[in-house]
Parts: structure tokens; sequence; C-alpha cells
């Protein structure tokens, strides 16, 4: 964990403390709506800081996931090419891949009539 979150964690808990004390205080003498209000709020900050600890794993599971891709012989040293290879091999023919489909080469199989009807 890093220290802003470290130091968001520990407000966290803190404003949990005052809130758990201040339903304790409320039990005394309050009505019970405010004793389950507070005891709820006390819950929420809790709550982030188990979030925040979450968001902390994935960035560093992240960091290490692009450390080992983008290394030269890891795993995604070559798959931009070949998704672009295979993106190129399913096109069609070249006229129709550079004419967004409005034509196609003589030779090609999937050659379809254009016809008037809109």
């Amino acid at each position: 964990m890093n220290r802003s979150a470290g130091l968001l964690s520990a407000l966290y808990l803190a404003t949990s403390t005052g809130l758990a004390w201040t339903a304790v205080l409320a039990l005394r003498t309050g009505p019970p709506w405010a004793v389950c209000l507070l005891a709820a709020a006390s819950l929420v900050p809790v709550i982030a800081v188990v979030r925040e600890s979450v968001l902390c794993d994935q960035q560093r599971a992240l960091a290490e996931m692009r450390g080992r891709v983008a290394a030269p012989d890891g795993p995604g040293a070559q798959a931009a090419d070949t998704i672009v290879r295979a993106e190129l091999d399913t096109a069609c023919c070249e006229r129709w891949w550079t004419s967004c489909g409005t034509d196609h080469d003589s030779a090609c199989p999937r050659q379809v009539p254009r016809s008037s009807a809109a």
C-alpha cells in the first residue's frame, strides 16, 4: 500500500472509530434510530478501507503483469503482430477491405452484386 492509500485508510479508520464511539454515547441517552444510524455509518469507512486494499492489490498485480508482457521474450512480444495478421487474413479481398465493403475484386468468391434498393 502506498503512502497516500495508507494515510487515507488511517483517516477512514479514525472516522469509523469516532462514529462508533458516538453510537455508544447515543445508546446511553439518545433515541434508538440515532444509534442504528450511527452504527451503520461507522461501517462505511471500514468498507472503504477494504476497497483501498483491494485496489492496491489490483494495481500491484497489473504492474507485475505489464512487466511480464512487455519483456522482449514475454508472451505479449508478438501479440500485436499476431492480432493484425489474423484480422488481415479474415479480410475478404483487398478492394473490399480498402473500400469499406462497397466493392469486391472480380475473383472474390463473396462478390455480391449491388442493387439499387436502399
